[in-house]
């Protein structure tokens, strides 16, 4: 198994609930392939740049470990939630 760390940037209009059900929801999923080691709420910041007419957003945080046929899957499930604005995947090197 590799180490991965992702993070992703989820809707301002997301209140501390839904943020928490999809921190379970990714967390769950990233457990059935793999381990989390940590995740890490950043809360609320200023984007950059305007993504989707949003000027901030969520950010969270995933250190993970995880085979590398699992990656694929997590992506695709970033892609269809509505919630979130962008998302990277990373392998960290040991």
């Amino acid at each position: 198994m590799n180490k991965y760390e992702s993070v992703i940037i989820i809707n301002p209009n997301v209140d501390e609930a839904g943020v928490k059900a999809l921190e379970e929801k990714f967390t769950g999923l990233i457990n059935e392939n793999g381990k989390v080691e940590k995740v890490d709420n950043m809360g609320k910041r200023k984007l950059a740049y305007e993504i989707k007419k949003c000027t901030e957003g969520t950010y969270l945080v995933f250190c993970f470990e995880a085979k590398p046929d699992s990656i694929k899957e997590l992506e695709r499930v970033y892609r269809i939630t509505d919630e979130i604005m962008k998302f990277i995947v990373v392998r960290k090197e040991d």
